[in-house]
């Protein structure tokens, strides 16, 4: 049976509100096909606009085996190319950030434009057109100070998340804000138990001493059901609404993105040891109200997102293997604040590099059970990990649509 019809049957056939079966989290050829029928064709979260503010500043980054590149052009957009030379493949940025008035490659110095167009290759011929050796485009959008990329040749619709996340995240004024740190860790363990973990408050208390003073571990916050209920949550929603932020719980319907603004536990205005904001200059002045909680952002398979009235914190995730996964974490903080004056670093991160690490642990403790021949799917808890079961029938369907579907098959710009 081959790789496509075996994944089908076993996800047609899944228990459900059980975790996956070992393949799904440690199999290179299950792996290579979350990456042909994910990964390879939707759109993800490669980074900030602010992160490239002036012409010619980019960054790069590594999707499977897809080098791309995201630049500022001289006009002001903000584009994506495949990072990979016409000429004889060579990557053309080599360094994770930078910024060039050209794009040079280094082997043997073909120059692009920052709009992709070749300008110059030496020594080609009189025949060589350089207009059909441009860089290969990326599809590309930036919502709200967001950037997505899309590999594929034909993209999916970005016009439900732009219209779903973009009033959300809008009083936020990210585009207005700067890089205050960025760090990315190795998570030695499958792309999906990452996502697992991450949500659900299931494991808080036994795990996050420090990010339970602020963040609380209801269900009801960190799952997909029962916020409305929540008396708790109701009274923040409609007290942050008629202050002019979109708040209430709304998920797209296929489960890949949504939104929603949560309270922090009692007082707390920030993921700070004593719940106090870590950076004196207010994110936004759209905000006019305090206590406004954290805007909280999920869309599947890149990224979660936290915005605060003092700062905001993206996680962008990224499969490195099998089972290794990068964790990318960035703190931005208003344009104009100043390190040591506004905010300092060590309080301004301290609760997610500590909430990080332990997570860490606890996806490459969970990677090395379930590599045991022992290992079978295990019941997930109704009450406490909804927002996992709806990670895991997402990802299921996902699948399943796109290995039913005519175009089950690599489609990603060659």
């Amino acid at each position: 049976m081959d790789i496509h019809n075996q994944v089908l049957r076993q996800l047609k056939n899944r228990r459900e509100g059980f975790s996956l079966e070992q393949p799904f989290y440690i199999d290179p050829d299950y792996y290579k096909l979350d990456l042909e029928m994910i990964w390879y064709r939707d759109w993800l979260f490669a980074g900030h606009d602010c992160q490239i503010e002036k012409s010619g500043m980019y960054f790069t980054l590594q999707v499977g085996d897809y080098p791309v590149l995201v630049i500022r052009t001289r006009d002001g957009d903000i584009r994506a190319f495949h990072n990979t030379c016409r000429h004889r493949g060579h990557r053309v940025c080599t360094k994770e950030t930078g910024s060039a008035t050209r794009l040079v490659c280094p082997y043997h110095q073909w120059t692009y434009q920052h709009d992709g167009s070749l300008m110059s290759a030496r020594h080609m011929g009189e025949n060589f057109d350089k207009k059909q050796f441009g860089l290969k485009p990326i599809h590309c959008q930036v919502v709200a100070g967001y950037i997505f990329v899309c590999l594929a040749k034909e993209a999916p619709d970005f016009a439900p998340v732009r219209a779903t996340v973009e009033p959300y995240m809008a009083p936020h004024r990210l585009p207005e804000t700067k890089v205050a740190a960025q760090n990315t860790i190795i998570e030695k363990g499958n792309w999906k138990l990452v996502w697992e973990n991450n949500r659900e408050c299931y494991h808080c208390a036994g795990n996050h001493p420090e990010l339970c003073r602020t963040y609380p571990e209801a269900p009801t916050a960190t799952g997909v059901q029962g916020a409305g209920d929540d008396p708790f949550i109701s009274e923040h929603w409609s007290r942050c609404e008629q202050a002019g932020l979109p708040s209430t719980f709304n998920m797209s319907p296929d489960g890949q993105f949504r939104v929603a603004r949560m309270p922090l536990v009692e007082d707390a205005e920030s993921y700070t040891m004593n719940g106090r904001p870590a950076v004196q200059r207010s994110l936004s002045d759209d905000v006019t109200i305090s206590h406004i909680g954290t805007m909280l952002l999920f869309h599947y398979p890149t990224t979660w997102n936290h915005m605060l009235v003092d700062h905001a914190i993206s996680f962008r995730v990224i499969p490195v293997g099998p089972e290794e996964t990068a964790v990318t974490t960035t703190w931005l903080v208003h344009k104009d604040a100043v390190e040591g004056v506004d905010y300092d670093i060590e309080q301004l991160t301290h609760v997610w590099n500590m909430t990080n690490d332990q997570d860490r642990q606890i996806v490459e403790e969970n990677a090395f059970g379930i590599r045991s021949p022992a290992y079978e799917p295990g019941p997930y808890s109704e009450a406490h990990e909804g927002g996992v079961m709806q990670f895991v029938e997402w990802y299921s369907n996902f699948m399943i649509d796109r290995l039913q579907g005519s175009e089950g098959k690599l489609h990603a710009v060659a």
